[in-house]
C-alpha cells in the first residue's frame, strides 16, 4: 500500500500533482490546506484558531495541526487507520516530522517516499499570484506570499536532512508541464515503493 508525503514550498503544484498520484495508487489525498481552510469555512474551532495565522501566512501550530490529521488517518482513538495515503503539507515542521514518524512506528504506516518537488522561488510567486487573482483567496497576496516562503524556507528546509537521512527523499524538478512533473515523479517513486 502505497504511503508518501509531498514536500514542496506554497505554489509547487502540490495539489495538482498530489491528487494525480492519489488517483494513480489508489489512495486518498490528504492536503492540510484544504482541510485547514475547510475548517475556518465551517467555523469550527480548530478553523477559529488557525485562521489568524493562516491570514498572516504563518504556519498554524502543530498541536491543531497533527490533531486534524489524526482524526483523518486515524490513531487517535475515535476510527479505522488508513492503510495508504498521500500526505500534502503534513508534516510541514520537524516536530510534525518526528511526531508522523513516531507514529508511523508504532502502526506500520511510515512512508515509503517524500517527493520534495523543487521550483525557482520567482516562478512561484508568480504562480500564487496569479491563483490568489483567480480564486480570490486572500492568503495569495504577494505580501502574504513572500512571508509563506519566507516560512517554509526556515520551518520546513529543515525536513530535507531529516528525510535525506532515512533515504527517502525524492528531488523533482517542479517545473514543466504537468504530466512532464507526473512521469518525473513516478521515475522517482519507482525503486522505493512496492508493487
Amino acid at each position: 500500500m502505497f504511503r508518501a508525503l509531498l514536500l514542496a514550498p506554497p505554489g509547487a503544484g502540490k495539489g495538482t500533482q498530489g491528487q494525480r498520484l492519489a488517483d494513480r495508487h489508489g489512495v486518498p489525498h490528504l492536503a492540510t490546506g484544504d482541510l485547514l481552510r475547510d475548517h475556518v469555512a465551517r467555523g469550527t474551532d480548530l478553523g477559529k484558531q488557525a485562521k489568524s495565522h493562516m491570514d498572516a501566512g504563518r504556519l498554524v501550530p502543530d498541536d491543531l495541526v497533527i490533531d486534524m490529521v489524526l482524526r483523518k488517518i486515524g490513531g487517535d482513538g475515535t476510527g479505522e487507520i488508513l492503510e495508504g495515503f498521500l500526505l500534502d503539507g503534513f508534516p510541514r515542521t520537524l516536530t510534525q516530522a518526528r511526531f508522523a514518524y513516531e507514529w508511523g512506528l508504532q502502526f506500520k504506516r511510515t512512508f515509503h517516499a517524500v517527493i520534495m518537488l523543487e521550483v525557482p522561488e520567482d516562478e512561484l510567486v508568480r504562480r500564487l499570484v496569479q491563483r490568489g487573482e483567480e480564486q480570490g483567496r486572500s492568503d495569495d497576496t504577494e505580501e502574504v506570499i513572500r512571508e509563506r516562503l519566507a516560512v517554509y524556507e526556515d520551518n520546513t528546509a529543515p525536513l530535507v536532512d531529516f528525510y535525506e537521512s532515512r533515504g527517502i527523499l525524492v528531488r523533482v524538478d517542479g517545473t514543466g508541464t504537468v504530466d512532464e512533473v507526473t512521469e518525473r515523479i513516478e521515475a522517482g517513486l519507482e525503486p522505493m515503493v512496492p508493487a
